[in-house]
Protein backbone atom coordinates (compact mmCIF):
# COMPACT_ATOMS: atom_id res chain seq x y z
CA UNK A 1 0.00 0.00 0.00
CA UNK A 2 1.23 3.26 -0.70
CA UNK A 3 2.62 5.54 2.24
CA UNK A 4 0.94 8.98 1.99
CA UNK A 5 1.90 11.87 4.13
CA UNK A 6 -0.92 15.27 4.08
CA UNK A 7 -0.03 18.23 5.24
CA UNK A 8 -1.02 22.18 5.08
CA UNK A 9 1.51 24.15 2.46
CA UNK A 10 0.90 27.89 2.18
CA UNK A 11 2.05 29.72 -1.02
CA UNK A 12 2.42 33.31 -1.64
CA UNK A 13 0.43 34.96 -5.01
CA UNK A 14 1.99 37.47 -7.00
CA UNK A 15 -0.69 40.32 -5.28
CA UNK A 16 1.26 38.81 -1.47
CA UNK A 17 -1.64 36.41 -0.61
CA UNK A 18 -0.79 33.26 0.98
CA UNK A 19 -2.99 30.72 -0.72
CA UNK A 20 -3.36 27.64 1.59
CA UNK A 21 -3.72 24.22 0.55
CA UNK A 22 -3.67 20.56 1.48
CA UNK A 23 -0.82 18.36 0.00
CA UNK A 24 -0.92 14.25 0.03
CA UNK A 25 2.33 13.25 -0.87
CA UNK A 26 2.83 10.10 -2.11
CA UNK A 27 6.44 10.19 -2.79
CA UNK A 28 5.93 10.40 -6.24
CA UNK A 29 7.07 13.53 -8.07
CA UNK A 30 3.62 13.18 -10.28
CA UNK A 31 1.54 16.31 -8.85
CA UNK A 32 -2.11 16.88 -9.91
CA UNK A 33 -3.37 19.80 -8.65
CA UNK A 34 -7.06 20.42 -7.87
CA UNK A 35 -9.00 23.75 -8.11
CA UNK A 36 -12.29 24.41 -6.59
CA UNK A 37 -15.17 25.91 -7.36
CA UNK A 38 -17.38 29.77 -7.32
CA UNK A 39 -17.75 30.14 -3.18
CA UNK A 40 -16.33 26.66 -3.06
CA UNK A 41 -13.22 25.69 -0.70
CA UNK A 42 -10.40 22.42 -0.58
CA UNK A 43 -12.71 20.93 1.93
CA UNK A 44 -15.70 20.49 -0.61
CA UNK A 45 -16.49 17.58 -2.78
CA UNK A 46 -15.32 16.54 -5.01
CA UNK A 47 -11.85 18.14 -4.58
CA UNK A 48 -11.51 15.26 -1.26
CA UNK A 49 -12.69 12.63 -2.70
CA UNK A 50 -10.60 12.98 -5.93
CA UNK A 51 -7.09 13.88 -3.99
CA UNK A 52 -7.50 10.62 -1.51
CA UNK A 53 -8.04 8.44 -5.18
CA UNK A 54 -5.30 9.82 -6.25
CA UNK A 55 -3.24 9.26 -3.25
CA UNK A 56 -4.41 5.43 -2.99
CA UNK A 57 -2.50 5.04 -6.74
CA UNK A 58 0.57 6.76 -5.62
CA UNK A 59 -0.17 10.16 -7.02
CA UNK A 60 0.78 13.41 -5.16
CA UNK A 61 -1.97 15.45 -5.23
CA UNK A 62 -2.71 19.27 -4.07
CA UNK A 63 -6.09 20.83 -3.46
CA UNK A 64 -6.15 24.74 -2.08
CA UNK A 65 -8.11 27.86 -1.91
CA UNK A 66 -8.16 30.99 -4.06
CA UNK A 67 -7.59 33.84 -3.11
CA UNK A 68 -10.83 35.20 -1.23
CA UNK A 69 -12.01 31.73 -0.48
CA UNK A 70 -11.73 29.18 2.47
CA UNK A 71 -8.55 29.59 4.03
CA UNK A 72 -6.42 31.46 2.01
CA UNK A 73 -6.17 35.54 2.68
CA UNK A 74 -7.53 38.21 0.25
CA UNK A 75 -11.40 39.48 -0.57
CA UNK A 76 -13.69 37.11 -2.44
CA UNK A 77 -14.09 38.78 -5.80
CA UNK A 78 -17.30 38.03 -8.19
CA UNK A 79 -15.49 36.61 -11.75
CA UNK A 80 -11.89 37.12 -11.07
CA UNK A 81 -11.30 33.67 -13.60
CA UNK A 82 -7.87 35.77 -14.99
CA UNK A 83 -6.52 36.26 -11.43
CA UNK A 84 -7.35 33.28 -10.16
CA UNK A 85 -5.35 31.49 -13.21
CA UNK A 86 -2.50 33.19 -11.74
CA UNK A 87 -3.12 31.95 -8.71
CA UNK A 88 -3.01 28.79 -10.14
CA UNK A 89 0.58 30.05 -11.75
CA UNK A 90 1.80 30.76 -8.33
CA UNK A 91 1.38 27.70 -7.47
CA UNK A 92 2.69 25.38 -10.06
CA UNK A 93 5.83 27.44 -9.60
CA UNK A 94 6.23 26.26 -5.94
CA UNK A 95 5.53 22.80 -6.70
CA UNK A 96 8.17 22.72 -9.87
CA UNK A 97 10.60 24.54 -7.75
CA UNK A 98 10.15 21.59 -5.26
CA UNK A 99 10.76 19.11 -8.30
CA UNK A 100 7.31 17.92 -8.70
CA UNK A 101 6.24 17.18 -12.02
CA UNK A 102 2.35 18.56 -12.79
CA UNK A 103 0.75 15.47 -14.47
CA UNK A 104 -2.62 16.93 -14.56
CA UNK A 105 -4.85 20.25 -13.35
CA UNK A 106 -7.64 19.63 -12.16
CA UNK A 107 -11.06 21.93 -11.92
CA UNK A 108 -14.66 21.64 -10.39
CA UNK A 109 -17.28 24.08 -12.14
CA UNK A 110 -15.56 27.72 -11.99
CA UNK A 111 -12.52 25.64 -11.46
CA UNK A 112 -12.84 23.76 -14.97
CA UNK A 113 -12.76 27.56 -16.75
CA UNK A 114 -9.77 28.16 -14.87
CA UNK A 115 -7.34 25.36 -15.70
CA UNK A 116 -8.50 26.15 -18.62
CA UNK A 117 -7.68 29.48 -18.96
CA UNK A 118 -4.55 28.63 -17.59
CA UNK A 119 -3.62 26.38 -20.11
CA UNK A 120 -4.43 28.38 -22.66
CA UNK A 121 -2.17 31.39 -21.30
CA UNK A 122 1.04 28.87 -20.26
CA UNK A 123 0.91 25.99 -22.51
CA UNK A 124 3.07 23.87 -20.01
CA UNK A 125 0.57 21.33 -18.49
CA UNK A 126 0.41 17.73 -20.36
CA UNK A 127 -3.27 17.09 -19.36
CA UNK A 128 -6.55 19.35 -18.31
CA UNK A 129 -9.29 18.15 -16.22
CA UNK A 130 -12.86 20.22 -16.71
CA UNK A 131 -15.31 18.92 -14.14
CA UNK A 132 -18.42 20.92 -14.69
CA UNK A 133 -17.32 23.78 -16.52
CA UNK A 134 -19.56 26.66 -17.83
CA UNK A 135 -19.16 27.23 -21.57
CA UNK A 136 -21.65 30.37 -21.93
CA UNK A 137 -20.53 32.79 -18.58
CA UNK A 138 -23.08 35.28 -20.01
CA UNK A 139 -25.42 32.48 -18.47
CA UNK A 140 -26.71 31.92 -15.59
CA UNK A 141 -25.83 34.49 -13.20
CA UNK A 142 -29.71 35.75 -12.62
CA UNK A 143 -30.21 32.79 -10.30
CA UNK A 144 -28.13 34.52 -7.94
CA UNK A 145 -28.30 38.16 -9.17
CA UNK A 146 -31.56 38.43 -9.93
CA UNK A 147 -33.77 39.09 -13.49
CA UNK A 148 -32.93 43.06 -13.12
CA UNK A 149 -29.37 42.70 -12.13
CA UNK A 150 -27.94 45.06 -15.13
CA UNK A 151 -29.92 47.45 -14.84
CA UNK A 152 -29.41 47.95 -11.01
CA UNK A 153 -25.93 47.37 -11.11
CA UNK A 154 -25.77 50.05 -13.80
CA UNK A 155 -27.95 52.36 -11.54
CA UNK A 156 -26.17 51.68 -8.20
CA UNK A 157 -22.92 50.39 -9.18
CA UNK A 158 -23.02 47.55 -7.29
CA UNK A 159 -25.09 44.43 -5.95
CA UNK A 160 -25.74 43.26 -2.58
CA UNK A 161 -26.02 39.56 -3.25
CA UNK A 162 -27.58 37.77 0.25
CA UNK A 163 -28.97 34.38 1.16
CA UNK A 164 -32.05 32.40 1.81
CA UNK A 165 -32.13 34.26 4.91
CA UNK A 166 -31.67 37.88 3.42
CA UNK A 167 -28.29 37.94 4.86
CA UNK A 168 -25.40 39.33 2.95
CA UNK A 169 -23.60 37.16 1.17
CA UNK A 170 -20.80 39.00 -1.58
CA UNK A 171 -20.66 42.14 -3.10
CA UNK A 172 -20.45 42.31 -7.13
CA UNK A 173 -19.28 45.46 -8.46
CA UNK A 174 -19.71 46.57 -12.28
CA UNK A 175 -16.15 45.98 -12.67
CA UNK A 176 -16.58 42.25 -11.31
CA UNK A 177 -19.51 41.36 -13.63
CA UNK A 178 -17.45 42.79 -16.55
CA UNK A 179 -14.32 40.22 -15.74
CA UNK A 180 -16.77 37.29 -15.85
CA UNK A 181 -18.70 39.23 -19.12
CA UNK A 182 -15.49 39.68 -21.04
CA UNK A 183 -13.91 36.27 -20.20
CA UNK A 184 -13.34 34.42 -23.67
CA UNK A 185 -14.35 31.02 -23.14
CA UNK A 186 -14.39 29.85 -26.34
CA UNK A 187 -11.12 32.09 -27.59
CA UNK A 188 -9.66 29.92 -24.27
CA UNK A 189 -10.30 26.52 -25.80
CA UNK A 190 -9.38 27.47 -28.74
CA UNK A 191 -5.45 29.03 -27.69
CA UNK A 192 -5.42 25.49 -26.00
CA UNK A 193 -1.89 23.41 -27.63
CA UNK A 194 -3.30 20.71 -29.69
CA UNK A 195 -0.77 18.64 -27.42
CA UNK A 196 -2.39 19.08 -24.77
CA UNK A 197 -4.66 16.66 -23.54
CA UNK A 198 -8.18 17.80 -22.49
CA UNK A 199 -10.96 15.92 -20.73
CA UNK A 200 -13.97 17.22 -19.86
CA UNK A 201 -16.84 15.52 -17.07
CA UNK A 202 -20.23 16.45 -16.66
CA UNK A 203 -23.27 15.90 -15.27
CA UNK A 204 -26.42 14.77 -17.13
CA UNK A 205 -28.67 15.89 -14.14
CA UNK A 206 -26.47 19.03 -13.45
CA UNK A 207 -29.08 22.31 -12.59
CA UNK A 208 -26.23 24.62 -11.92
CA UNK A 209 -24.36 24.23 -15.34
CA UNK A 210 -26.71 22.24 -18.07
CA UNK A 211 -24.64 19.30 -19.97
CA UNK A 212 -24.92 20.91 -23.32
CA UNK A 213 -21.83 23.45 -22.11
CA UNK A 214 -19.95 20.29 -22.21
CA UNK A 215 -20.76 19.31 -25.98
CA UNK A 216 -19.56 23.26 -26.55
CA UNK A 217 -15.74 22.63 -24.85
CA UNK A 218 -16.25 19.23 -27.22
CA UNK A 219 -16.60 21.52 -30.71
CA UNK A 220 -13.36 24.00 -29.78
CA UNK A 221 -10.59 21.82 -28.50
CA UNK A 222 -8.40 20.55 -30.32
CA UNK A 223 -7.24 17.02 -28.00
CA UNK A 224 -10.57 17.03 -26.27
CA UNK A 225 -12.58 13.80 -24.62
CA UNK A 226 -15.72 14.02 -23.40
CA UNK A 227 -17.40 12.24 -20.71
CA UNK A 228 -21.15 12.50 -19.54
CA UNK A 229 -21.71 10.73 -15.78
CA UNK A 230 -25.56 9.87 -16.18
CA UNK A 231 -27.60 11.08 -13.35
CA UNK A 232 -25.28 13.22 -11.85
CA UNK A 233 -25.59 16.10 -10.50
CA UNK A 234 -23.41 19.50 -10.09
CA UNK A 235 -21.54 17.72 -7.35
CA UNK A 236 -21.59 14.38 -7.96
CA UNK A 237 -23.01 14.14 -4.71
CA UNK A 238 -24.29 10.35 -5.13
CA UNK A 239 -21.46 9.74 -8.22
CA UNK A 240 -18.07 10.51 -6.51
CA UNK A 241 -16.87 6.74 -6.76
CA UNK A 242 -17.45 7.34 -10.73
CA UNK A 243 -16.07 10.69 -10.61
CA UNK A 244 -13.19 10.10 -9.21
CA UNK A 245 -12.16 6.57 -11.40
CA UNK A 246 -13.11 8.80 -14.55
CA UNK A 247 -10.68 11.24 -13.62
CA UNK A 248 -7.66 8.65 -11.98
CA UNK A 249 -8.33 6.63 -15.49
CA UNK A 250 -7.72 9.43 -17.39
CA UNK A 251 -3.88 10.67 -15.55
CA UNK A 252 -3.25 7.41 -15.42
CA UNK A 253 -3.14 6.86 -19.50
CA UNK A 254 -1.79 9.76 -19.38
CA UNK A 255 1.38 9.13 -17.34
CA UNK A 256 1.71 5.47 -19.55
CA UNK A 257 1.88 7.37 -22.45
CA UNK A 258 4.70 9.60 -21.18
CA UNK A 259 6.85 6.82 -19.69
CA UNK A 260 6.13 4.75 -22.56
CA UNK A 261 7.51 7.99 -24.87
CA UNK A 262 10.53 8.31 -22.36
CA UNK A 263 11.37 4.64 -22.88
CA UNK A 264 11.35 4.68 -26.73
CA UNK A 265 13.38 8.05 -26.47
CA UNK A 266 15.78 6.47 -24.26
CA UNK A 267 16.40 3.14 -26.42
CA UNK A 268 16.36 5.03 -29.66
CA UNK A 269 19.18 7.05 -27.94
CA UNK A 270 20.95 3.65 -26.59
CA UNK A 271 20.83 2.25 -30.34
CA UNK A 272 22.40 5.75 -32.09
CA UNK A 273 25.09 4.97 -28.88
CA UNK A 274 26.16 1.53 -30.42
CA UNK A 275 25.90 2.62 -33.95
CA UNK A 276 28.09 5.44 -33.49
CA UNK A 277 30.65 3.39 -31.26
CA UNK A 278 30.24 0.32 -34.69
Amino acid sequence: MTSVEERRIVIRNDHGENLVGILRETGSKDLVIICHGFQSKKERIPMVTLATTLGREGISAFRFDFAGNGESEGSFMYGNYRREAEDLRAVIRHFRKNQHLITAIVGHSKGGNVVLLYASKYNDVPTVINISGRFHLEKGMEGRLGKDFLQRIKQNGFIDVKNRKGQFEYLVTQESLMDRLTTDTRAACLSIDQNCRVLTIHGSRDKIVPAKDALEFARFIRNHKLHIIEGADHEYTAHQDELATVVLDFVKAVREDRNTAELLQSCERAVNFIKARI
